[in-house]
């Protein structure tokens, strides 16, 4: 097995790419830290390795974050060798079947047309462009022309991730829903 690895814009996060599924259509599951990772045998199994800040799940890729701490140049192989045992050995990715989260979303009701389209542009066009890069984007709300999103993976705490929102998602919104008047990035 022969795993790429990819640097993101976050200088503290790799992205592996093992060549094959790893989440596929089941989304995507963010660690933050250890005592989350209790419904993934491959996150519990990466927090082991000393270093390991957050570990996230893409479709067909992993990001990790590394502590302030740790160095790539030792961790790095460490990581590898736990994906390609893990994956080779058909170890699964999540326990039992994958818990979808349920999360809160603030919107007005009447906003729901609105809503509909800020979340089909953040699908066809954002959360592709951010999974390049590592993570995702999650729709938490919009109120009062403010879209409130979630970063997740590589682009959470990435040092320019709030640029992103504020310079790309936003300004892409803004031109396409002329009721976004804002994007603001919210914590879990």
């Amino acid at each position: 097995m022969f795993i790429e690895t990819e640097s993101t814009p976050n200088p503290a996060t790799l992205k592996f790419l093992p060549g094959q599924d790893v989440m596929g259509a089941r989304g995507t599951a963010d660690f933050p830290d250890a005592e989350q990772a209790a419904r993934s045998p491959l996150a519990e199994r990466l927090f082991r390795l000393e270093g390991v800040a957050r570990v996230f799940l893409g479709a067909d890729f992993v990001t990790v974050t590394k502590g302030e701490d740790a160095e790539w140049q030792g961790l790095r192989p460490q990581v590898l060798g736990a994906l390609m045992e893990h994956l080779m050995a058909g170890r699964p990715i999540l326990a039992g079947e994958p818990v979808e989260a349920v999360e809160e979303e603030d919107t007005d009701p009447a906003d729901a047309e609105v809503v509909a389209q800020i979340k089909e542009l953040l699908d066809t066009r954002v959360r592709p462009a951010v999974a390049g890069d590592g993570g995702d984007i999650v729709f938490r709300g919009f109120r009062d022309g403010i879209v409130r999103l979630h970063m997740q993976g590589a682009c959470s705490g990435c040092p320019s991730s709030r640029a992103t929102l504020k310079h790309g998602v936003e300004t892409m919104l803004r031109h396409y829903v002329p009721e976004v008047v804002a994007v603001e990035q919210v914590e879990a």
